[in-house]
C-alpha cells in the first residue's frame, strides 16, 4: 500500500507558498472548483467555490502587505492535512502582526477541496486596532 500523505503534505505546502507570490490566480489554482473555505474566527468570512474565493483574494492580499505564512508543522493523514502556521504581515500597510493558527485542509486529486482555518481574531485585533485592544484588555484579554 502506498502512503499518499507525503504528496498531500506537498500540496498543502505549495498552497501556502503561493501566498508569498501575492498572485490571486496562482493561489486559486490550488483549490477545486467546489472549494469550501471555512473560518472559525469571528473576523473570518467563508465562501464556496473557486471563483468566489478568487474574487476575494485581491482584497485580502491588499489589506495585508508583506503577508507570509511560516509553516511550523504539517501533519498528514490520507486526504486530511493539518498545517500549523505563523502568519505575519502589516495590516492595511501600517500595523505589524503575528498570529499563530492552524488549517485543516482536505486534499482531493492534488487540489485543496476544503479548508477550515483556526486563528485567534482577538489576538489579531490586539495588534492592529488600538480601540479594540483597549476594549479587549478591559475584558482581561491581552
Amino acid at each position: 500500500m502506498i502512503d499518499s500523505s507525503s504528496s498531500q503534505a506537498q500540496v498543502a505546502r505549495s498552497y501556502f507558498a503561493a501566498f508569498d507570490g501575492r498572485d490571486p490566480d496562482a493561489i486559486a489554482a490550488h483549490v477545486t472548483d467546489d472549494f469550501v473555505n471555512d473560518h472559525t474566527a469571528a473576523l473570518g468570512s467563508g465562501c464556496v467555490g473557486r471563483e468566489e474565493y478568487r474574487s476575494r483574494l485581491p482584497g485580502f492580499l491588499d489589506s495585508m502587505p508583506g503577508l507570509h505564512y511560516e509553516i511550523d508543522s504539517v501533519v498528514a493523514d490520507r486526504d486530511a492535512v493539518a498545517v500549523f502556521y505563523t502568519m505575519t504581515g502589516r495590516f492595511q500597510g501600517k500595523a505589524p502582526f503575528s498570529v499563530r493558527g492552524a488549517q485543516l485542509l482536505r486534499i482531493r486529486d492534488g487540489l485543496v477541496a476544503a479548508r477550515t482555518d483556526y486563528w485567534d481574531s482577538a489576538g489579531f485585533l490586539l495588534q492592529v486596532d488600538d480601540a479594540a485592544a483597549e476594549t479587549l484588555r478591559g475584558l482581561g484579554i491581552g
